[in-house]
């Protein structure tokens, strides 16, 4: 008889989710450590170059409910690999891309399978595991990014350094094929079959104003995390002072912090999570508006880079789980939606930082502006939570009633 306080190991299907999210996550993030070459190579501004961030994460916003509606009737597995192929073809299709334009068109086709990819890849995981396990289940699935920024951004940044960035898109091609290799051997087979989704049931679901609130904190949350990171590298090389080369270690120390915080802000939320939604969407208000007054110190920008790394992305369980528990019925929708949400986040903060560079103050300005989107985010958490008390206080009054007529 197994002790109670073992934990059960973890289903190897959760790695192949894993895997998939790395493959999603290095496309994702990669060009952030390219801005630079893409904009020379195709002659465009740094803000053009960094609207190809803007233009993948609102293909993700729109990708997310339509190809969750195309994929509804098949079974989580083969949703999964659909959506990987679509992914490693829009990799093929952005080394090959012989101008700007074509290279944007390409970036929004691999990012159309991004959001549905995650949303089925969450409630997979949630369903692999304990009750008590979910924001861990997630967050597993997550480190995916996580590890895409630790491995896959820096040596993504290091081969188009050297080698030109179209190989590093070859590079990506190359782990989606892998990825989807790993999720057709270790992800089961749906059990007992796969009811289709009632979407109109699931979009009801979605129009919850506790879930409604929940994508607004994704979306501000994670607009003030990629206000910065999208300009990481002439953060990094224009104000801080860093060489080329120094980018990719400094993305590695920040990926190391995505690590930590993701896992850490999934284990917080499986025991509180309202307190862990608050603290971590407050914690990274305060990272990024410190970060201003570290911005010309190497070694403070060294150690920024882990902190920031771990505040951006302790939010992600949290608010991951947080929709899914008020999206009533609506388990894949509900995710893609807040996948989607989170998209959104990274193309407003893209946008953001882009206006700030060209007409506002300045690059050295971004990190206080994006400081002031997770304070919003953070004052819609408690308005949320004000909510969720409110609705007790009605709900136990009724239940004493119902008790006392028994």
């Amino acid at each position: 008889m197994r002790s109670p306080s073992v934990r059960p190991r973890t289903p190897l299907a959760l790695y192949a989710l894993t895997a998939g999210a790395f493959g999603i996550g290095t496309t994702e993030f990669v060009i952030m450590g390219l801005l630079l070459q893409v904009s020379a190579d195709l002659h465009v501004g740094i803000a053009a170059a960094g609207l190809l961030i803007s233009g993948y994460a609102l293909g993700v916003f729109v990708g997310a409910p339509l190809l969750t509606a195309a994929t509804s009737r098949l079974p989580h597995k083969s949703a999964l690999i659909a959506l990987m192929i679509i992914f490693t073809l829009g990799n093929l299709a952005s080394a090959l891309a012989p101008s700007y334009t074509v290279l944007m068109l390409a970036r929004v086709l691999t990012s159309l399978a991004h959001g549905t990819f995650f949303g089925v890849g969450a409630v997979v995981a949630t369903g692999l595991v304990a009750e008590d396990r979910k924001a861990s289940a997630i967050s597993i699935m997550f480190t995916g990014l996580t590890v895409a920024t630790l491995l896959g951004v820096p040596a993504g940044a290091w081969l188009g350094l050297h080698h030109g960035w179209r190989a590093t898109f070859w590079a990506v091609t190359a782990i989606g094929v892998l990825a989807t290799i790993i999720i057709a051997t270790l992800v089961p087979a749906d059990r007992g079959g796969h009811a289709p989704m009632k979407f109109a049931e699931e979009l009801k679901g979605i129009a919850h104003p506790q879930v409604l609130l929940g994508l607004l904190m994704t979306v501000l949350g994670f607009a003030g995390v990629f206000a910065v990171f999208t300009y990481i590298q002439p953060i990094l090389t224009r104000i801080t002072g860093f060489a080329d080369s120094a980018v990719s270690p400094i993305l590695l120390v920040f990926g190391g912090g995505m690590v930590v915080g993701n896992l850490l802000g999934g284990r917080l939320a499986d025991r509180r999570l309202m307190a862990t939604l608050l603290g971590s969407l407050a914690a990274l208000a305060i990272v990024l508006g410190a970060m201003t007054f570290a911005l010309h110190s190497k070694p403070a920008m060294i150690a920024f880079a882990a902190v920031f790394g771990i505040a951006g992305f302790a939010t992600v369980a949290p608010l991951q789980l947080r929709v899914l528990q008020k999206a009533s019925g609506g388990g894949v929708l509900a995710s893609s939606f807040n996948i989607a949400a989170f998209n959104l986040g990274n193309a407003i903060g893209a946008w953001l930082g882009g206006a700030v560079i060209s007409h506002g103050p300045g690059l050295g300005a971004v990190t206080w502006v994006a400081a002031t989107l997770p304070v919003l985010g953070l004052i819609v958490a408690l308005y949320s939570m004000r909510l969720d008390r409110a609705h007790a206080s009605r709900v136990a009054p009724r239940a004493a009633g119902l008790e006392a007529s028994c």
